[in-house]
C-alpha cells in the first residue's frame, strides 16, 4: 500500500509518501513540504498548495491519502488556514478517485509512539526509527506527514474490516441511514 500523508498548513504543508503493509517494515518514498509566502493573498496560497499536492500525486501515485483531521485551537486564524489546506488536499485526492482518511493528531501520535500525548521530537524520533532514516525529517511538518502515512497503513486493515462489518450488518438488518451514520461515526 502506498500512502500520501498530508500535514495541512498554509505556510508549510507537510507531505510524505510511505510504502508498506501492517506488520512489515515500511519504506519512505518521499518527504517534503509545500510552502507558500505568508504575504500572498489567501486564495493564491490555496492555489499554490493545490499545485504542490497535485505534483506529489502525479509523481508518487499513492493509493490512499491520509490527512490530519483539523482540531480546535485557540488561534482561529491558524485553524482556518489549516482547515482550508486540509480541504484542498481532500479535493485533490477526491478529484482522482483516491480514498481519503482523516486521522486526529492524538491518533497519529498514539499509533507511531504509543502515546497520544507525544511531542514533536518523539514523533520525529519514532518516524526516523520506523523508516530506518539517518535523521528526523525537517521541518517537523514533514515528519508529521510521514507519521500520518504510517498511522494509516497500520490502521487501514482494522478500519476496512469495521466498514465491511457495518455494510454487511446494514444489508442483513436494513438499518436506517441515521443508524449507519452513527455506527460509522464511532469508527
Amino acid at each position: 500500500m502506498r500512502v500520501l500523508g498530508v500535514d495541512p498548513g498554509l505556510t508549510r504543508c507537510g507531505v510524505g509518501v510511505v510504502d508498506g503493509v501492517a506488520g512489515r517494515p515500511l519504506t519512505m518514498v518521499g518527504v517534503g513540504v509545500v510552502r507558500t509566502p505568508a504575504d500572498t493573498d489567501i486564495a493564491e496560497r490555496l492555489v499554490l498548495v493545490e499545485q504542490g499536492i497535485e505534483q506529489w500525486l502525479d509523481e508518487f501515485r499513492p493509493e490512499y491519502v491520509a490527512v490530519e483531521r483539523v482540531f480546535s485551537q485557540h488561534n482561529v486564524r491558524t485553524v482556518m488556514g489549516t482547515a482550508q489546506a486540509s480541504a484542498v488536499a481532500m479535493l485533490c485526492a477526491a478529484r482522482r478517485g483516491l480514498p481519503v482518511a482523516l486521522h486526529t493528531p492524538s491518533e497519529v501520535k498514539a499509533a507511531v509512539t504509543g502515546s497520544g500525548r507525544a511531542d514533536k521530537a518523539q514523533v520525529g524520533a519514532m518516524v526516523t526509527r520506523l523508516l530506518r532514516l539517518d535523521a528526523p525529517p525537517k521541518p517537523a511538518d514533514a515528519a508529521d506527514a510521514l507519521a500520518l502515512a504510517i498511522c494509516h497503513i497500520w490502521r487501514a486493515p482494522a478500519t476496512n474490516r469495521l466498514q465491511q462489518a457495518v455494510a454487511a450488518h446494514r444489508r442483513t438488518h436494513r438499518l436506517p441511514d441515521a443508524a449507519v451514520r452513527t455506527l460509522k461515526g464511532s469508527a
